[in-house]
């Protein structure tokens, strides 16, 4: 049997994050002969403010064999234990959604079930917060990697991710690619070039008129979707229903003390404000509903609420949230903004360009682009974009907030029928399951409900095979163990400065 001739020609349509991302990637994990081409344009800028990730982001360097250290040196990188969510349930209220685990399981049974049954009967004072070293360690701005070789204490559970600066970052892995014969070319694309017999994308030309030929095209052009949208036309779901903010403002301000391994989410009038404190600065900015507040307000709420003094004029971003219909059309697929535009309210953002590239190499196209392959790619995204699109409604949903059309908005609207179920299963008797591999785990779903006050009728009757009394013993002692590891684990600031300090720009 003849084989369709195999794909030889990559070429990377933009820059930014997405696309020395994915040229790093192609240019580590693809064989050699593999001709990767990057086109991207200065005239263009970058949105370039997703700075804070989740713990998967390790995984991806790992695969580049990246010094962890060296990495966070050349990004002015931070740690991120998770996120505190300010405001979100009620006003005068925070609670934490943090990394990894909570408790420690006592027989078939998780440490909220428990958690669960004692607070019902009153005899719990707790909050939830205290249950994991990943919510009690931020607050008290402390740091350190995990150990492994501790494998029974809450020092071993420690899970991480970073914040950084996602110029730099991109800056760095362009680096790494060119090192590995990815070449870069500058220019703007003025014409989208599609082969007559069968629509697929046959070549770009820029503005000087140089035409560059390829044989899969990875569109990394951001919200202008250049060939995905533009020339294939690959349709967009829009979820501003669910998801009513449609602009940003990010403005970079001074550093603080204390530096705080955690992303600060604090919700306003008409939306929220983000937090990323970075070794040299804190990235800040408003994602606002412009239907409900303007945007000279939407600026003087930002400017009002930094922590230093501001370094740069706040720069906007409008956007449609959702996603693309189609993230692979014929030979291309869509990488990072340019597939879909979910808020960073649980920094999922870079996780989704990192994703998308690890589909694509697990269903490269060696020997031509088989249609099954396309479906599986985009049945796979599509799943994963809808998964994180509810579990960031969540957070507006589940509020009692009603001091501003925005709130009262989200408070009273309707919900896609998977978020529906999993809230009420909640409040049945706190259960959350975890679907093929959904991004999100059972611990992210339970912190978050319990922090927006979504409270469970019951809790799993095994939970009644302990009495109380042991209950109680059991989860003062996760307590007590998790303070006293946090009281020797140095500041956040502390641990940098011996390890990853990045020095004075």
């Amino acid at each position: 049997m003849q084989k369709n001739p195999p794909v030889r020609k990559i070429v990377i349509v933009g820059g930014g994050t997405a696309g020395w991302m994915a040229a790093a990637l192609f240019s580590k994990m693809l064989p050699r002969h593999m001709d990767i081409r990057l086109v991207e344009s200065d005239e263009i800028g970058t949105i370039g403010v997703g700075e804070a990730t989740i713990p998967a982001i390790k995984y991806f360097n790992e695969a580049l064999e990246l010094d962890e250290d060296e990495f966070l040196k050349r990004t002015q990188g931070t740690f991120k234990l998770g996120i505190e969510f300010v405001d979100w349930a009620k006003r005068g209220e925070s609670y934490i959604h943090g990394f990894g685990k909570v408790g420690t399981d006592w027989g078939a049974m998780k440490t909220y079930q428990y958690w669960l049954k004692m607070r019902e009967s009153g005899t719990v004072s707790a909050t939830f917060d205290d249950y994991s070293i990943n919510t009690v360690a931020p607050r008290e701005a402390r740091f350190m990697r995990s150990r492994a070789d501790m494998p029974n204490s809450p020092l071993a559970d420690i899970a991480y991710a970073f914040h950084f600066d996602a110029t730099l970052y991109a800056r760095y892995l362009r680096e790494f690619a060119e090192a590995r014969g990815v070449r870069r070319t500058e220019g703007r694309i003025v014409e989208t070039v599609l082969r007559g017999t069968d629509g697929y994308i046959e070549a770009i030309v820029l503005a000087g008129g140089e035409r560059i030929e390829g044989e899969l095209f990875i569109d990394c052009s951001g919200i202008r979707a250049l060939l995905i949208e533009q020339a294939l036309h690959a349709g967009y779901d829009d979820w501003s229903h669910w998801l009513p903010c449609d602009r940003a403002l990010a403005i970079p301000c001074e550093s603080v003390e204390p530096l705080l391994p955690m992303t600060r989410s604090t919700a306003h009038t008409a939306g929220w404000q983000w937090r990323i404190p970075l070794q040299h600065r804190i990235g800040n900015g408003h994602v606002y509903a412009s239907r409900f507040i303007s945007d000279d307000e939407a600026a003087a709420t930002l400017l009002a609420n930094l922590d230093g003094k501001p370094l740069a004029d706040p720069r906007p971003v409008k956007f449609l949230p959702g996603r693309r219909r189609s993230g692979w059309v014929k030979n291309c697929v869509a990488v990072g903004l340019s597939s879909g535009f979910l808020e960073p309210l649980e920094s999922t953002s870079i996780h989704l360009i990192q994703t998308a590239l690890v589909r694509l190499t697990k269903l490269f196209p060696h020997f031509g682009i088989d249609q099954a392959e396309i479906d599986q790619y985009n049945r796979v995204s599509q799943f994963e974009y809808e998964r994180i699109r509810d579990f960031i409604i969540l957070h507006y949903r589940a509020t009692e907030r009603d001091d501003s059309p925005l709130w009262n908005y989200c408070r009273t609207m309707s919900v896609p029928d998977t978020l529906t179920h999993k809230m009420a299963l909640f409040r049945a008797n706190g259960r959350v399951f975890r679907e093929n591999d959904e991004l999100f785990a059972e611990e992210s779903w339970l912190q978050v409900m319990l922090g927006q006050h979504i409270t469970p009728r019951g809790y799993d009757p095994m939970v009644d095979l302990r009495t109380p009394t042991e209950i109680t013993s059991y989860l003062e002692n996760i307590r007590t163990v998790i303070r006293r590891c946090v009281s020797v684990m140095p500041t956040h600031a502390e641990f940098i400065a011996g390890h990853c300090a990045a020095g004075k720009t």
